[in-house]
């Protein structure tokens, strides 16, 4: 019998874990329907090399794509729920929740951020997915006097720091004092370019 090294101390869910088949019918059906948009958020990392999420699945589209992407994820068997919130809607798939974002962090999301996207396998579907750079951009820009986390942001800058344009997400980013003392901690650490 062969020796399959150490057990994992937290194995990976399986392929019919609820967050993964509801992150691949919402692709799949807006893939079909021809609506741009990007997986973003902790699967776009998680599919980038980061950790897996376990809350929920984000995407990104245009504000002007909204309706049609509700009316098409609502005939494919999605309960469509429109929060109070004036920057995403919610979509369920039994009780998997999946977020369209159109405006994280005050900012629309762009033409140019989708064509960004990088096509990629994600759990047995090719799907968009967001670029390194604007995903991290996206987690550093929520940061505030309210919600100042660092320590979950680590990871995901270990996991992609090789495929992220640092003077890009510099720039981007260079507003914010939450994003720069985080950059700079990570500079400091060796785990991002300062």
């Amino acid at each position: 019998m062969p020796d399959d090294g150490p057990a994992r101390a937290s194995a990976p869910p399986n392929d019919d874990q609820p967050l993964r088949v509801a992150m691949k019918k919402v692709a799949t059906a807006l893939k079909g329907a021809n609506v741009p948009f990007a997986l973003s958020g902790g699967y776009a990392s998680w599919a980038r090399g980061g950790p897996e999420p376990s809350h929920d699945v984000d995407f990104v589209l245009l504000a002007d794509d909204v309706p049609h992407a509700l009316q098409v994820l609502d005939a494919a068997g999605l309960r469509v729920v429109e929060p109070p919130e004036d920057w995403l809607v919610k979509v369920y798939d039994g009780d998997a929740l999946v977020d369209l974002i159109f405006r994280p962090a005050e900012r629309p999301v762009t033409r140019e951020q989708l064509d960004a996207a990088n096509e990629v396998r994600v759990d047995s579907v090719v799907m968009p997915v967001q670029s390194a750079t604007d995903l991290l951009a996206a987690k550093l820009l929520v940061l505030n006097e309210h919600y100042c986390d660092f320590a979950r942001l680590f990871p995901h800058v270990r996991a992609l720091r090789e495929q992220v344009d640092w003077p890009a997400l510099h720039e981007v980013v260079g507003h914010s004092p939450f994003a720069r003392s985080f950059l700079a901690l990570c500079g400091e650490l060796g785990i991002a370019e300062s």
